[in-house]
């Protein structure tokens, strides 16, 4: 296949990957995803930015069959569904050189065994010289790995940000042709992989803010036409201000806990407040971590199985945890037949997030009609807390 053209003297020779359903062995891919690489051709020098996922590595070589030489591979992030074909392009341009910075190197040499007389290794800031076209490389460590970098050609003012900005969509077009949907694709990659390092992507975010772009070539999903549309989706997402959300993830075995979800619910839309309740059993956990991005307050409701909380419920408290979201309340509601350890499993795995954890709710059996008083109170503290945030009047 002929490389496609992105603009004067750049070239895709990605991958989509339509049939893709499940990423990192946890998350759903609903659209499929993409393993995009790039060919830049300079006067002198002929540089390939990334390469695929050895899964389609027969998509790329049927690219490369069409470029005589490749001078330059840029790795800007190691992880196998990007540098995975490093060792396949190397064997067909035996002469080129890896350039990437000094902590690839180090994973590049222990994850896919190149050998260290391949690999120049850059500084944050440093250029590279095509001939007409040069790359400047800048560094964005914790996206979501620590040698992340982006590669920027102010010639074309094209920027290539690997997996930031990027999204999970399989596509036969180079750019975008439906926002909303490359918005939820691009979400969900945020939620899942970048959300527990918000803080240290709002200064990535600040970087390429000083930057004249005309186009942003990511590593998955279509080419952005329109930077400022996901610059500012990221910058509302690592905001530190959630919405006025109360997120339920819940699962139940013979009703109670789903009677005091119902009730919860009920009381808070009452309230002014929305409420996304997904059950655990059936949802996409893909759809409830991209929910975790804007919640300002997570309930966990569960019912306790031999002498401890559901196992999916656990699971789902521990990835709330190392996702570390904006959300500034926690909550829990539950029950139990006779006893157990639920409430000192709650208090451990929340332990870790940052906010108010409120008082639970765990009742034995069917609730009562105490039990429901103590579920006004827990909507009414919700209540006040989201005022004071000022997310209600």
């Amino acid at each position: 296949m002929d490389p496609r053209k992105v603009t004067d003297d750049i070239y895709y020779v990605g991958a989509p990957d339509w049939d893709r359903r499940l990423f990192d062995s946890l998350i759903p891919l609903p659209q499929g995803t993409s393993y995009n690489a790039y060919v830049i051709k300079g006067q002198e020098k002929t540089a390939l930015i990334d390469t695929v996922d050895p899964m389609k590595w027969n998509v790329l070589k049927s690219y490369l069959e069409h470029v005589e030489k490749i001078d330059y591979i840029v790795v800007q992030h190691v992880e196998q569904d990007h540098s995975g074909s490093l060792p396949m392009v190397l064997s067909m341009y035996p002469e080129a050189r890896v350039v990437t910075n000094s902590k690839a190197k180090e994973l590049l040499i222990t994850h896919l065994h190149i050998a260290e007389n391949k690999i120049d290794v850059i500084e944050d800031g440093s250029t590279l010289n095509l001939g007409g076209l040069t790359f400047k490389f800048i560094f964005a460590p914790w996206v979501h790995w620590p040698e992340t970098m982006f590669t920027y050609v102010p010639e074309r003012k094209v920027l290539f940000t690997c997996d930031f900005l990027g999204s999970h969509l399989a596509t036969s077009s180079l750019f975008i042709e439906d926002e909303r949907l490359v918005y939820m694709g691009a979400k969900r990659y945020y939620a899942e992989i970048m959300s527990p390092f918000r803080t240290i992507i709002k200064g990535h975010i600040e970087k390429i803010k000083k930057l004249e772009i005309q186009l942003i070539a990511p590593s998955h999903g279509p080419i952005y036409q329109n930077p400022d549309f996901i610059i500012n989706a990221y910058e509302d997402w690592i905001s530190d201000t959630p919405k006025n959300i109360v997120l339920l993830p819940w699962i139940s075995m013979h009703g109670s806990t789903k009677e005091m979800v119902d009730y919860l619910s009920d009381k808070l839309v009452q309230n002014g407040i929305e409420v996304e309740p997904y059950d655990i059993s059936t949802a996409d956990i893909g759809e409830l971590t991209m929910a975790t991005v804007d919640a300002a307050t997570i309930v966990l409701a569960a019912p306790t199985i031999l002498t401890n909380m559901h196992p999916m419920a656990q699971l789902v408290a521990y990835w709330v945890s190392i996702l570390r979201p904006k959300a500034k309340i926690y909550g829990f509601i539950g029950s139990y037949g006779w006893g157990g350890k639920t409430l000192d499993t709650v208090k451990a795995l929340f332990s870790n997030v940052k906010g108010d954890l409120l008082e639970p709710v765990l009742v034995k059996g069917l609730p009562t009609a105490e039990d429901y008083k103590a579920l006004d109170k827990l909507a009414e503290e919700i209540t006040n807390k989201h005022r004071v945030l000022g997310l209600l009047p």
